[in-house]
């Protein structure tokens, strides 16, 4: 299918990665439904891309929540009438500190977006995609460097992107009699509103804290459009893609 009858969903996609995608998936000419939190900011990311009201919608979602979800997927088959890529990025962090230290709430925080998110907004791609015409479509997850390896103080963050892990591995299982392929993208440092921190200093495992590289979260926007042009028959099951001289491949 050409990339004109596409209808794609990227969550988180008001700024960072989620924007990247969403550019890089309308310039090749595929219908977005942009969800995120915040209302405005994915209709700048709309007016910013100059496509046409009919290629787009802007939704505004909370992904931990199911009725939320279902709004977004029922809004997107309503005005597209089929779903082919589903871009399971929205994410967050919390706040540094010792894991035994770590309110309740905080951690709920971040399971509730980061997995709870993905799982939910994977079901309802999943009911779209078995019963259309044709059959099939591609969920992409954004993993991370930490679905690999923790950083210093952020169980939270680390536990759901190795959970992301066994969540991709499911979809890949369970879709396949519905030609559904499910791919993780692990991103180590691109550069965003979420890695500009990074220009302090990060912890890292040996207590000291040191400027990491980062590179452009463009590169990230063209992975996710070139797996999502796949033919279902073929798949990038994981890919890691990072800032070369990032202290990942190392002993840390």
């Amino acid at each position: 299918m050409e990339s004109k009858n596409k209808v794609a969903v990227v969550t988180g996609a008001g700024s960072g990665v989620g924007k990247s995608a969403v550019m890089h998936l309308l310039k090749d000419g595929y219908s977005v439904a942009l969800a995120g939190r915040r209302q405005e900011v994915l209709d700048e990311t709309i007016e910013e891309s100059g496509v046409s009201k009919d290629k787009t919608i802007a939704i505004s979602t909370d992904v931990g929540d199911a009725d939320s979800v279902k709004n977004l997927f029922s809004l997107v088959l309503e005005k597209f009438g089929r779903l082919d890529v589903l871009f399971n990025n929205a994410g967050i962090g919390s706040p540094r500190m010792p894991m035994e230290d770590m309110p309740l709430a905080d951690w709920q925080r971040v399971v509730d977006t980061n997995l709870t998110g993905s799982f939910l907004c994977s079901q309802e791609a999943i009911k779209i995609m078995k019963n259309q015409s044709p059959i099939g479509g591609r969920i992409i997850n954004n993993g991370s460097i930490s679905a690999h390896v923790p950083r210093p103080d952020a169980v939270a963050y680390t536990t759901t992107k190795h959970a992301i892990t066994g969540l991709t591995k499911q979809i890949s299982l369970d879709g396949r009699k519905f030609d559904i392929a499910a791919s993780q993208i692990d991103i180590g440092n691109a550069a965003t509103p979420m890695t500009q921190r990074m220009s302090n200093g990060v912890p890292q495992a040996d207590g000291e804290m040191k400027v990491e590289p980062t590179f452009d979260v463009e590169h990230v926007g063209e992975t996710v459009l070139y797996i999502s042009n796949l033919p279902l028959s073929a798949n990038i099951q994981f890919m890691t893609i990072m800032a070369t001289k990032m202290p990942y491949i190392a002993r840390g």
